[in-house]
């Protein structure tokens, strides 16, 4: 964002001790004061404005004046202010949760306070007050429990911890679009509304408009009782006599004036009676049509659901424009509970033309690196807050990430340590045995205990695995892979996509689905089909993995899992 830096207001000071001004709000921004290489120290004696929250109140001199933490949500670090009582009643400034936006006089601290900060504000003036009622105020200072968070997810985000993943969240879908911008590709929005399966696991929310609807008319019959059969009888009796009327007056030739009346009461007795018949046809529930729920009559005279993927929808693009992306929301009606699941999130989902699994793997270590040394570059005082509150290891973890090299084993390949680990002693809750899925415990063993390093795992057994994954000549796998990191497991799930119409196509009806809701994508086979693939990243497990925060619901700004969908 552009900034215009502020004229100072007293002393003569140059370019470099001159500070910039949000250009959209009448401000200061934090960050750009206490983020300097001096802490501020340098920009001693500037008048200036700030606003933020009070983290921190407390009056001092015997109410004479008060210290006060106030921090905007641009950086972890709190501004402190000077208020004395001149200036304003200390006891409505100084509870927290308060809003401040003041004008003041940044100062050094006195010599024996020097070291906690290098400048702080004396404030002039106060512009404008939030006040917070501290009896009746959620959040106190004390220490509070993510999960206690949750049940206050519109305040939330005013603690530092939110606050601190809100910063890093928003660094790392900045470091996204940066990596895929400057290595080619295009963003494409893709739609949330669907009409495909694209795991083929059926575990998808419905979009409808039946329900609604059939409320609708329930309430509207209640209030107002369908006509009867006599009813309808009835006004088509009258349609019939008012047509006589007419026939009979063209018969008998009369004036214009009286057959064009006669018409027009035989037009009302018509509209009179189309209006019954729709309403005597009203009846309570969903449509139904040969037994079964009549989707002709939704919104979309179809089936419809929210996305669980925007990979087949973005695959018509990369079969177009090379180079592709989509970053949005994806949804899955499943009931668990664990700590790694939500009904809504947020994927990655870049797709390549003329790309093979070789290809695939490349891009995405690339692009886990990339995002690792991006918070790492840019995000570190947050980071340095999670390894103080969360997780002493989340730095390195970055480091070691950003600087290795990720190990690629087949699936076979892992499957075999996984065996010799089982021989000597080491226990796993899920079976070992070639076929099954990976479970999170084995994900954990090659990336924490066997390699100490991020892993990519590739070529799965077919049966395990979708439908658009490429089959490798072995016809027991296809060309999948996933990359796998300590503390979350399996970060990315991708493959080559089957090129080949009649492989398929065999496919889908393997997998027990419809051959039709995928026409269009068969398309994408018969008229110039290319070599393609592509993977998803899920960006909550992204988040986990950077800032070793324990639960995903903690790291999405408004999670949704079952039973849960505030706001």
């Amino acid at each position: 964002m552009a900034e215009a830096a502020i004229t100072p207001a007293v002393n003569n000071l140059t370019l470099s001790d001159t500070i910039p001004q949000h250009e959209f709000s009448q401000r200061v921004l934090i960050r750009t004061i206490l983020t300097r290489p001096d802490g501020g120290a340098g920009l001693a004696n500037q008048t200036l404005k700030v606003g933020g929250w009070v983290k921190k109140g407390r009056e001092q001199g015997k109410g004479t004046f008060a210290f006060i933490e106030l921090n905007d949500g641009s950086c972890p670090a709190n501004l402190q202010l000077i208020i004395h009582s001149d200036v304003g009643p200390l006891g409505q400034f100084t509870p927290t949760g308060t809003c401040l936006h003041v004008e003041g006089v940044l100062q050094m601290p006195p010599e024996d306070k020097q070291g906690k900060q290098a400048i702080e504000m004396k404030v002039v003036k106060v512009l404008d007050v939030g006040s917070v009622d501290p009896a009746k105020y959620p959040l106190p200072k004390t220490r509070l429990t993510l999960e206690f968070l949750r049940d206050y997810v519109h305040l939330r985000p005013r603690t530092n911890t939110i606050a601190a993943i809100a910063r890093i969240r928003n660094a790392l879908a900045y470091a996204t679009h940066t990596f895929f911008q400057k290595h080619g590709f295009l963003y494409v929005h893709t739609p949330i509304i669907t009409t495909s399966d694209c795991e083929g696991a059926g575990e998808m929310f419905q979009v409808t408009t039946l329900i609604n609807e059939a409320e609708k008319i329930e309430k509207e019959l209640i209030k107002n009782p369908p006509p009867t059969q006599e009813d309808v009888d009835s006004a088509k009796s009258d349609v019939k006599a008012k047509g006589e009327i007419v026939a009979k007056l063209k018969a008998d030739k009369a004036g214009k004036p009286e057959i064009t009346a006669a018409v027009v009461e035989l037009t009302k007795a018509k509209e009179n009676c189309s209006k019954i018949e729709e309403r005597f046809k009203l009846k309570p529930g969903i449509p139904k049509k040969d037994g079964k729920i009549d989707y002709g009559q939704d919104f979309f005279a179809r089936q419809a659901f929210l996305t669980v993927s925007g990979q087949l929808q973005v695959e018509t693009f990369a079969c177009a424009l090379s180079s592709v992306y989509t970053f949005g929301p994806t949804f899955r009606a499943e009931h668990s509970h664990t700590s790694r699941h939500l009904a809504e999130f947020w994927m990655v989902e870049p797709e390549i033309a003329f790309a093979d699994i070789e290809d695939d793997m490349k891009c995405a270590e690339a692009y886990v690196r990339f995002l690792c040394q991006w918070l790492l570059d840019n995000c570190l005082d947050d980071m340095e807050f999670m390894v103080e509150k969360f997780d002493k290891n989340a730095i390195k973890r970055l480091q070691m990430v950003a600087s290795t090299n990720f190990v690629r084993l087949s699936y076979t390949e892992a499957v075999t340590i996984l065996e010799e680990a089982v021989s000597k002693g080491h226990k796993f809750e899920n079976q070992v045995e070639w076929g099954i899925d990976l479970a999170s415990e084995h994900e954990k063993f090659l990336t924490e205990v066997k390699f100490e390093s991020p892993v990519i795992v590739y070529n799965y057994p077919k049966g395990i695995k979708a439908f658009y994954m490429k089959v490798n000549p072995d016809k027991k796998t296809v060309a999948a892979m996933d990359v796998l990191v300590p503390k979350v497991g399996e970060l990315i799930g991708g493959s080559q996509r089957e090129e080949n119409y009649e492989v398929i196509k065999e496919r889908i009806l393997e997998m027990g689905l419809p051959l039709e809701p995928y026409e269009w994508y068969l398309d994408l086979r018969r008229y110039g089909t290319v070599k393609h693939s592509g993977f998803g990243l899920g960006f909550e497990r992204m988040i986990l993995f950077a800032t070793g925060i324990d639960n995903i619901r903690d790291v999405i700004p408004f999670p949704r899992y079952p039973g849960r969908a505030d706001l």
